[in-house]
């Protein structure tokens, strides 16, 4: 089976290839390398012997993804490529709606003209929305609160709206993340985010290496177990091998769109990951409590009893083991790919 993995170089994506060609399945890489850097899937061939097809392109390129589909056999996309910034999104709106939903757009007629209909979409937990009860279960109304997330909800109408035409050979599965942390256990790729990290994980992380001063936690008044902020952090192993399972699963006869929580069903305070970093590194992370940020909530995490169900698949890694696979990553990369 060929995988086209859109967006491959990046930290999910990289993880994902590996997980990939371990399990047998060539792949396809197309990626800008506008926030993610050729080296890691140079690393990738590294971890797992194998090689696989890259190519330097933009998805919004229709004429260049007919070339990568005319030389390729590919059974079936995972879409990664796109814009990521939360608060980036709000300042460059225009772009991100350019990048995230037109060039799904342009991918998806692509797959169509040459008769490729599988697509498993990197979507994500913020498409739920700041008034959704937790644990978050895929048949909540949706309502995302910022553009990053619009843009995310737009692209699922859009793949849900194809698998609705009549006789639609679409096959989709919509795929909502929580907070993937973590690294691959080799060392050689992990989170590379270019300038001020947005999350946590890599904010620690580059404190512990002295590229930061220290940490800003937003807000210690929550209604949580030490006033923190809560999240369900996965790590991106776990989520990679989401991925597999997702594309196993288009692999059937089996048209239509599916959506699935993919996190751990449990949350951690800041401070706790701040403490299980501490101690998987040794090292003290300063930090300073800062006012709460607006749109922040106090806790979300998933239930994904669902791809548990249907996906046979469920994260197993602890968040020790997190800690400590960002650790070795950052401390053996301290300036990243570079």
């Amino acid at each position: 089976m060929a995988v086209l993995v859109t967006g491959g170089a990046g930290y999910i994506g990289s993880h994902t290839c590996v997980e990939l060609l371990e399990a047998g399945m060539d792949v396809v890489v197309v990626d800008n390398f506008c926030n993610s850097k050729p080296e890691a899937l140079r690393r990738v061939e590294e971890i797992t012997g194998k090689a696989l097809v890259t190519c330097d392109l933009d998805i919004r390129d229709r004429e260049g993804l007919r070339k990568v589909f005319a030389s390729h056999q590919i059974d079936a996309v995972i879409h990664f490529a796109g814009l990521k910034a939360v608060g980036e999104s709000s300042q460059m709106p225009l772009a991100y709606y350019d990048n995230n939903v037109s060039g799904t757009v342009a991918l998806a007629e692509v797959m169509a003209e040459f008769a490729c209909f599988k697509i498993v979409f990197s979507s994500s937990a913020t498409v739920y929305g700041p008034d959704a009860p937790v644990p978050y279960i895929e048949t909540l109304a949706t309502g995302p609160c910022n553009v990053y997330g619009r843009t995310k909800h737009m692209v699922e109408d859009i793949l849900r709206d194809a698998c609705g035409i009549p006789e639609s050979q679409w096959q989709v599965s919509l795929l909502r993340y929580f907070n993937p942390i973590g690294a691959h256990e080799s060392g050689k790729i992990g989170e590379d985010p270019q300038g001020i990290p947005n999350n946590l994980m890599p904010y620690i992380a580059q404190v512990a290496v002295g590229k930061l001063k220290s940490l800003n936690v937003f807000g210690d008044d929550y209604p949580t177990v030490d006033g923190t902020g809560v999240r369900d952090y996965i790590h991106v192993v776990d989520l990679a091998k989401g991925h597999v399972q997702a594309v196993r699963k288009l692999d059937k006869p089996d048209p239509g769109c599916n959506i699935y929580n993919l996190g751990a069903g449990r949350g951690y305070s800041v401070l706790e990951v701040v403490k299980a970093f501490e101690q998987a590194s040794g090292i003290t992370i300063p930090y300073e409590i800062a006012p709460r940020r607006a749109g922040d909530l106090a806790e979300f995490y998933a239930d994904a009893s669902l791809a548990k169900d249907e996906l046979d698949w469920e994260a197993e890694l602890t968040i020790e083991r997190m800690v400590a696979d960002t650790w070795r990553w950052q401390s053996n990369n301290p300036k990243g790919y570079e």
